[in-house]
């Protein structure tokens, strides 16, 4: 195990313990799990977890986001849940609508080989500046050498995502990659040349073909660098492989089910599904590629104000694949050059908010996601500080928006998918694919002028329309104002008995203080009442634990029992629901004291203020005993 051992123990308990997992991917800078029943996840606990940013629910996933370790914590729980990340055979098939379902699939088949395939990017990005530079010649070994390792992923992408979708797909790994080295197989390629001279057979919608496949004819098409056919016959390979284990005697099915699989599978790719995906992303492509010519600026200035909102929700993974596509078949892309200013937006709204935030704990978090942000990182920066405060984000979207608009205008060109943020930056050297000069840097000046505009419009517009932000105590000296909005005021017992330190509280994640300063009620009625006049901000559906805000802004978790979770509700009612206002004493929610300590759980009431660092202090009572409404913690 590393050394995020312990921080993967809790991710794991908090998502429902390793029998809840289905599966586990991770992509940049996110932990993302199907979970078997979402429901069981403590979504909250997680959010304010040491080491989580937030938890999303996207895709059909469950979004656990860490930041740019990801990938040493992602092993860490591969090795705490004891499982190989990939979906279990026997896992029940999960019930998703169908836009969700097609998200998952392409989200699926991209992000295992991410990280090669940006890597493989930023090595063209660095051949290129050789030659820019005339460092060396595209005739000299090293170019060659250096060019094979950029372009070999992006030529045999096929065989990449076949790996990849075979995982999706519940198909071996190994007979995935024979359907896809079939595709590329160099007879195949080559049938995908037209000779000169060479007279077609016929025609099949509307497209002349050259051979057939026992009288069937066949519409060559050239696979390599292609990304949606391979992952369309993967899925066909393996409803052809389960019906093949169903049919085939075990006794010989370890050689004769893959060779079915393969011998019905590739027809069925060559003469159907190659062929009629190819005409179906060409023409997606050439719609994008219309749209940008009719409007550039229009183009750039909306998907650029809009990304962040995608990459929130999984959504951009739609266009990544087309601008694969656009690479392979043309050598350059611009559906996502027009996005290469938004991590920077987000950075300059992060350094604009240095002259704004004095709170002693998000101050720290700033610098970190500066960092990240100009390595093109931005979840750091958008779950931990811009987007719980919604202004910087909406102005970080519009400052993108306006450099998007004139990568637009000026019709902004990638040659290469390589790395995040400033390390994209060399993607823009041209490769002389798109008619301009080889080593030619237009491209790459004017994305540079894109992310200056949107990083000054957008630190500007924080500058002058974010408020300052102090901490607690430093606005109650400097500022002298009304103590109401420096205070949380005190929260009352919601619940009657026995007082109980928070470190003898019997969860970690209560006894540490990790989700915030408080106490632990030992209760002798099994009713909980309202501890203040407030708001339910929200209300498990377990109805074990419930989420105050107080009129003064203090944050309360009253969470009845320990591990109560999973009684999925029983022995619980609650008498509110998620945005009701309450008042001090109101009953929010009864509970079987009894019939809980009988099913084996301990019945302990951990009641925390979560926004502990947005106060002074957090004094609990020194009482022994209490009833419900007596005084219990002051808010300072």
């Amino acid at each position: 195990m590393g050394k995020y051992e312990d921080l993967a123990k809790k991710i794991v308990s908090e998502v429902g313990g390793k029998d809840n997992i289905n599966s586990l991917t991770h992509c940049i800078t996110r932990l993302r799990f199907k979970l078997k029943d979402e429901s069981v996840a403590h979504d909250d606990i997680l959010k304010n977890m040491d080491g989580v940013v937030t938890v999303m629910k996207a895709g059909g996933q469950y979004q656990v986001v860490i930041g740019n370790h990801v990938p040493a914590v992602y092993e860490d729980v591969l090795a705490v849940a004891g499982i190989s990340g990939a979906a279990s055979e026997d896992a029940p098939a999960e019930k998703q609508k169908p836009f969700d379902a097609l998200i998952d699939i392409i989200s699926g088949c991209f992000q295992p080989f991410l990280g090669a395939l940006c890597a493989a990017g930023m090595v063209k990005g660095i051949n290129a500046l050789l030659i820019f530079f005339d460092l060396i010649k595209d005739t000299s070994g090293t170019y060659i050498m250096l060019n094979a390792v950029g372009d070999a992923v992006f030529y045999f992408l096929p065989m990449f995502i076949a790996v990849a979708a075979s995982r999706k797909f519940k198909l071996p790994e190994f007979t995935a990659l024979a359907l896809a080295a079939a595709l590329l197989y160099p007879a195949i390629q080559k049938s995908a040349i037209i000779v000169e001279g060479a007279k077609p057979l016929g025609k099949l919608i509307g497209i002349e073909y050259y051979t057939t496949f026992a009288g069937i004819p066949l519409i060559a098409n050239d696979y390599a660098s292609s990304a949606v056919p391979i992952i369309f016959v993967v899925w066909v390979g393996s409803k052809i492989n389960n019906w093949a284990k169903k049919v085939v005697p075990e006794l010989i099915s370890t050689f004769f089910v893959p060779m079915i699989t393969l011998l019905v599978t590739m027809p069925i790719g060559f003469l159907i599904v190659g062929p009629v995906i190819s005409l179906l992303t060409e023409a997606l492509n050439k719609g994008f590629s219309s749209v940008y010519d009719f409007s550039g600026i229009l183009f750039g200035l909306l998907l650029a104000a809009f990304w962040q909102v995608l990459v929130m929700f999984g959504l951009h993974w739609a266009l990544v694949p087309m601008a694969i596509m656009q690479f392979g078949s043309q050598g350059y892309s611009n559906i996502l050059a027009v996005t290469s200013c938004v991590s920077f937006a987000q950075t300059a709204a992060l350094i604009a908010l240095y002259t704004k935030i004095f709170k002693k704990k998000d101050r720290g978090l700033l610098m970190p996601a500066i960092i990240s942000g100009i390595a093109g990182v931005t979840e750091p920066a958008i779950y931990g500080i811009t987007l719980p405060r919604v202004k910087p984000f909406v102005i970080s979207c519009i400052g993108a928006a306006v450099g998007g608009a004139y990568a637009g205008l000026t019709k902004v060109t990638s040659y290469s998918m390589g790395g995040l943020g400033i390390f994209g930056i060399p993607n823009f050297i041209s490769n002389g694919n798109d008619g301009t000069v080889k080593g030619s840097m237009g491209s790459l000046v004017n994305d540079v002028i894109a992310i200056l505009i949107a990083m000054a419009v957008t630190f500007v517009l924080v500058v002058l329309f974010v408020p300052k932000e102090y901490d607690a105590e430093t606005v109650e000296v400097d500022l002298t104002v009304d103590a109401k909005f420096v205070s949380g005021g005190t929260v009352f017992a919601p619940a009657t008995g026995e007082v109980l330190p928070l470190s003898q509280a019997g969860d970690a994640a209560f006894s540490e203080g990790l989700l915030g300063q408080g106490a632990v009620i030992l209760p002798s009625i099994g009713e909980v009442v309202a501890p203040f006049d407030g708001e339910v901000m929200t209300l498990f559906p377990t109805k074990h634990a419930i989420g105050l805000v107080s009129e003064n802004g203090a944050e309360l978790l009253i969470h009845v029992g320990i591990d109560t979770v999973q009684l999925d509700g029983k022995h619980f009612e609650a008498f509110v629901k998620q945005g009701d206002k309450v008042k001090k004493g109101q009953k929010l929610v009864t509970f079987d004291i009894k019939a809980i300590e009988a099913a084996g759980f301990n019945t302990q009431i951990p009641i925390l203020v979560t926004n502990t660092p947005d106060f002074a202090a957090v004094k609990p009572t020194t009482a022994k005993q209490v009833k419900a409404g007596d005084k219990f913690i002051d808010v300072l």
